[in-house]
């Protein structure tokens, strides 16, 4: 039975914020442990259980020019391949709680809960990439990202950024990430910041685009039981 994929419908409860998630532990690499009775769970949705659903082939992962934190100029593709990758698109001076904040606190969450779990370590990669290419230099993205890269790299965390909105634009338009620039209602002026909708990825091992989390849907949980939903059907490819 296919899950619904792209948009789920529902309403996120904001206590989630401000409550902790339990930790999950696997005896086994063959018997991946979904998370239960998930904190802040929407009402009325069931988390179903890994391994129970297939999630959808929506597309490939798009490519483009991107640079890392060292400035380096990279390909898009050589971090969304060979690993279950959740991206998102964010900028770092972002003050909107249900954006980018948000993006950044449940992949903090997220990371902790994989790298308890020794038999995920060295599969799933987390990639923030900045849609704000002027004030997101990798300088920028470097100390942004510092508080998760400096720990142990189980689970590895990328922050990237572009060395031009001309680079940048093809990836926008690629993912049908929509980006727009505030302006003060009456002079039109451009002023800080952007309105966006945040919108997060989830890609196979294989570059394929499987999942697109709204914020509604954009949990811990969530996106653990689809991570381990994918390796299991990788593992079961490989047998």
């Amino acid at each position: 039975m296919f899950r619904p994929s792209l948009w789920r419908g529902g309403f996120f409860v904001w206590l989630f914020f401000c409550l902790l998630i339990p930790p999950v532990l696997t005896a086994q690499a063959a018997n991946l442990k979904p998370v239960n009775n998930a904190v802040g769970e929407v009402s009325g949705f069931e988390m179903p259980t890994p391994g129970t659903y297939k999630l959808m082939h929506i597309m490939p992962a798009g490519d483009g020019l991107v640079l890392d934190t060292d400035g380096k100029r990279k390909h898009l593709s050589e971090f969304t391949k060979g690993k279950v990758t959740v991206l998102s698109f964010i900028y770092s001076s972002c003050s909107d709680p249900a954006g980018c904040p948000y993006a950044y606190l449940v992949f903090h969450q997220l990371k902790n809960r994989l790298e308890q779990n020794s038999h995920l370590h060295g599969k799933v990669r987390l990639v923030s990439l900045s849609f704000d290419p002027k004030r997101d230099t990798p300088e920028v993205m470097k100390l942004y990202g510092s508080g998760e890269t400096d720990k142990k790299k189980w689970v590895e965390w990328k922050f990237l950024t572009t060395g031009s909105v001309t680079e940048l634009l093809p990836i926008l338009d690629y993912y049908g990430q929509d980006v727009f620039r505030v302006r003060n209602p009456v002079t039109k002026q451009a002023v800080s910041g952007f309105s966006h909708n945040l919108k997060v990825f989830l890609i196979d091992q294989n570059g394929e685009v499987r999942e697109i989390y709204s914020s509604a849907y954009l949990k811990p949980d969530m996106v653990y039981n689809d991570i381990i939903t994918l390796l299991m059907e990788e593992k079961v490819k490989l047998q």
